[in-house]
């Protein structure tokens, strides 16, 4: 399930940390947020490396449907509601930014990365949709936007909000361009982070500045942004045989698509949930109804995920990590929408370490707690780590390993003890240990990709327990049967 942004991209490997170096900032992620503020830093004169634990955008970035809009579905009147109007100006202000300084870093650099100029669309089928509250709110937010019917899909909609001066790229080929001018390590997964100090298996980096821009920190405390977020799950299909659009489509009805076009084929996604919440699967064919109704006759040419920490008011957390870690940032908590967040993040991250004034510090500091918007959010997400903590010696076995099914995985009796075990098409029985290394919590099978998944804060291993995403920081122990 790879997708088209890494069939379509390569870049040559980039060498391990072998030893113990120094540098004035230090960026733990190799995906599009690391990557641009490596490279915003770099050009303001800080001597930045980067540590990546794998590949250069082997996380999130190869995943994401590339699109570059501050319009962020229908969120603004909800943030009007939470934050207030001010908020929603800024978290405006400091999309349209973003939008720009891609337009102008790929310019500027001349990058070869499919960008392209197209507005953005929300869009309503149902007649009990309507686009005209939240169309008041981004127009008094600042967004260049206005209500149609005229939206070049091949159906009729409801309505529509357009929003002008938006884009589109190729996420991979950008990041590849930029990081080939950095200092980048990769399959230098940082294990522990003290004071000015990173350490990984093969050396150490020591820097003035550190930044935490690995999707969840893996760091507890201090931050504790374990308690402060919770991670969600995105699936898209790449189908041929539709027309190409002259928008990016984002559908405001329950259960609606994202829309846009990508090499010729038609990218559309949805199907989100909680991470470690899709037991019964089937993700992957609803989005293929859901598609062939609206575009006839299309056919399947790719399928893949993403994975998004949400934050408990639906702003990112941008800026210092923690008022007792000098010297630590963080950039995090993007909620889908991580083409704009990670550049957004780059350019207030470098005014911090710089020393200069952002209007946007306040509004995405990490160190925000707003009462009205943040107290259910984690009221819920503590529910949930304490359900899934305390679970696995209450939830009974589902059978017999050998009662699996090919194909299937579950938590099931396997010599004497519970454990999680998939069986493959041919038979074969991999059994894991199914408690999440990260914290304890008990992981569920996802039928749809064939992974264990925590439904507290996001991990995710293979079918052998091998480690996909954190913030755990090592595999599940298993066994073949």
């Amino acid at each position: 399930m790879e997708s088209i942004w890494h069939q379509t991209s390569a870049a040559a490997p980039r060498p391990p940390l072998e030893e113990d170096l120094s540098a004035e900032a230090a960026v733990i992620g190799g995906g599009m947020a690391g990557i641009l503020t490596a490279a915003l830093l770099e050009e303001a004169g800080v001597r930045t490396v980067v540590l990546e634990a794998d590949r250069v955008g082997s996380g999130q970035t190869g995943n994401t449907t590339a699109k570059v809009t501050s319009q962020h579905g229908d969120c603004y009147r909800r943030l009007e509601e939470r934050l207030g109007a001010e908020a929603a100006v800024q978290y405006a202000g400091a999309g349209q930014e973003a939008v720009e300084a891609f337009r102008q870093l790929i310019r500027r650099r001349r990058l070869d990365c499919a960008w392209e100029e197209l507005p953005a669309y929300l869009y309503a089928l149902s007649p009990r949709s309507s686009l005209e509250e939240e169309a008041a709110a981004q127009q008094r937010a600042g967004l260049p936007v206005r209500l149609t019917r005229k939206t070049g899909l091949p159906f009729p909609v409801k309505e529509a909000l357009r929003c002008d001066g938006q884009g589109q790229l190729h996420p991979l080929r950008l990041l590849h361009a930029l990081a080939r001018e950095l200092t980048v390590y990769e399959g230098a997964r940082v294990l522990a982070a003290e004071g000015d100090r990173l350490h990984t298996a093969g050396g150490s980096v020591r820097a003035e500045q550190i930044i935490f821009a690995c999707h969840f920190p893996f760091v507890n405390m201090p931050g504790y942004y374990f308690l402060r977020m919770h991670q969600e799950r995105s699936y898209v299909l790449a189908l041929s045989g539709a027309p190409a659009l002259p928008g990016m489509y984002y559908s405001v009805d329950p259960g609606g698509l994202s829309l846009r076009t990508a090499q010729g084929l038609l990218l559309a996604g949805g199907g989100g949930h909680r991470t470690g919440e899709n037991r019964s699967g089937g993700v992957y064919a609803s989005l293929a109804r859901s598609a062939g109704l609206l575009f006839p006759g299309v056919r399947e040419a790719a399928r893949w995920s993403a994975q998004d920490c949400m934050t408990l008011d639906g702003v990112p957390y941008i800026g210092p990590f923690s008022s007792s870690a000098p010297g630590w940032y963080v950039a995090t908590g993007f909620g889908k929408w991580g083409m704009t967040g990670s550049m957004a993040s780059a350019l207030l991250l470098r005014d911090l370490i710089l020393g200069r004034r952002s209007p946007w510090a306040e509004l995405f500091s990490p160190q925000r707690f707003t009462p009205v918007a943040s107290a259910a959010s984690l009221l819920d997400n503590g529910l949930h780590a304490a359900r899934d903590l305390g679970r696995l010696p209450l939830t009974a076995a589902r059978g017999p390993a050998q009662a699996l099914p090919p194909g299937h995985g579950g938590i099931v009796e396997a010599g004497g003890r519970k454990m999680g075990v998939y069986k493959t098409a041919e038979g074969t029985l991999y059994a894991v240990d199914p408690r999440c290394p990260h914290m304890g919590c008990q992981l569920e099978w996802n039928p749809d990709e064939e992974s264990w998944d925590c439904p507290c804060h996001g991990s995710r291993f293979d079918c052998r327990g091998r480690l996909l995403s954190g913030p755990a920081q090592k595999g599940l122990s298993g066994e073949k049967l």
